[in-house]
């Protein structure tokens, strides 16, 4: 692995800094979704009102993201990126008063989940196209590759951090630790500095933009492919996150301590999925990883589910943390480097509602079912569907590499004597 080159994007001064600050903020989203998952349990013991906490949190980007990357396409993404980071403060400073003052119920839980997850909706694909106004295309890769290395860092430490808090102090300081962590990313932004971007006025209506977005990602074979394998994954794996502390108090009987640690090591799966992608030098052969990623994450899950043995399910769900951050990463990068610059905000909004969107719908899909059927067994229908549907990929693969070329050759990725 060529260590320079996987952390080329760090070159950038306005990079760092956005680097810096949304890592440390990922990880304060973290230690609050984690204590609100445990204060919800701790309340209720029920899997349906996880469900419902995760829905709550994460429905608004399925619904939301796509006007998200509209006003990313028609406004000056800084000054939104700017507002989005600072509303996010908003949500735990609520869940800590009211944490504090002990008046909190687990209807405020989910009413701010749900204020959090509309933020977060429109944040993420302004957040997304951002990164292109940071850094050069070439870096491109290297940054969408550390912007996962982001995602899964939170995704490791931010548990972990929660758990021993969770452990020698309440939920309501792990609110006050997320509301810390929005102030030092609106901090590093203030401290970014972009050419102001110059937007072409439109007189489309913004829904007819939004269908020109759709009609434009449906024309292009590879978005039409594989942002459904990126849904599927979405909705059939990602729920693992909201049925984890069943698996922690009820099939290994542990607490907070062991669920922050069954969410690091999927979290750690996820670096080692990043470090390989910001290893290479460019999107030739994504497809193959895109494939590979799609079957480890419905096979590593299935065999969590079923796993018995804490140390198995532990490489499982690494397993599958990998399969689910390189087949979503490696999505965005193909999809960054091959749209037009003028679609590039709808186009990942689209991405950011099948990715994070359909993840609500699993949850509370999965919350309900787990209720009948058990935790166990929801997953496992869930990996046996997506290892079903990355092998339908698998067989498109010659088609999408086919398509591919053509693109690559117009952007200069490969040549026609290639």
């Amino acid at each position: 692995m060529e260590f320079s080159h996987s952390l080329r994007a760090l070159r950038h001064r306005n990079y760092r800094l956005f680097f810096c600050g949304q890592t440390l903020s990922i990880i304060g989203n973290w230690v609050q979704q984690i204590a609100m998952a445990w204060l919800v349990y701790r309340l209720s013991e029920s899997a349906w009102l996880l469900g419902i906490t995760g829905f709550a949190g994460q429905i608004a980007i399925l619904l939301l993201a796509p006007f998200g990357g509209l006003w990313a396409d028609r406004f000056d993404r800084y000054r939104l990126l700017l507002l989005t980071q600072a509303l996010s403060a908003l949500p735990p400073v609520v869940l800590a008063v009211l944490a504090y003052t002990g008046l909190i119920e687990i209807w405020h839980v989910v009413a701010m989940a749900l204020l959090a997850g509309i933020i977060n909706a429109i944040d993420t694909p302004i957040r997304l196209t951002f990164t292109t106004e940071m850094v050069s295309r070439d870096d491109l890769p290297s940054a969408i590759a550390m912007n996962a290395l982001m995602q899964n860092a939170g995704r490791m430490i931010g548990p972990t951090v929660a758990g021993g808090l969770l452990a020698v102090s309440t939920e309501a300081f792990c609110f006050v630790i997320n509301a810390l962590s929005k102030m030092f990313i609106v901090g590093t932004v203030l401290m970014i500095h972009v050419a102001p971007r110059k937007v072409s006025p439109s007189a489309a209506s913004p829904l007819q933009q939004l269908r020109e977005g759709v009609a434009y990602a449906w024309n292009l074979l590879p978005a039409r492919w594989l942002l459904p394998m990126v849904a599927t994954i979405s909705f059939m794996v990602t729920p693992y996150q909201t049925l984890m502390p069943i698996f922690a108090a009820e099939v290994f009987e542990g607490g907070a301590g062991l669920l922050g640690f069954l969410m690091a090591a999927s979290g750690c799966g996820g670096v080692i999925g990043m470090l390989a992608l910001a290893s290479r030098k460019d999107v030739r052969g994504l497809t193959r990883w895109i494939t590979f990623a799609s079957l480890s994450a419905g096979i590593g899950v299935t065999i969590f589910a079923l796993s018995p043995w804490l140390p198995l399910s532990l490489l499982a769900i690494a397993v599958t943390g990998f399969g689910i951050v390189v087949n979503g990463m490696s999505v965005s990068t193909m999809l960054q480097t091959i749209v037009d610059d003028r679609m590039r905000g709808r186009v990942m909004g689209l991405f950011s509602m099948c990715f994070l969107g359909m993840y609500p719908l699993g949850s509370l899909a999965g919350g309900a079912l787990a209720e009948r059927i058990g935790a166990p067994a929801t997953l496992a229908i869930g990996g046996v569907c997506c290892s079903l549907a990355a092998l339908l990929l698998w067989r498109r693969m010659p088609a999408l590499r086919t398509a591919l070329r053509p693109i690559y050759e117009k952007i200069k990725i490969i040549n026609k004597n290639n």
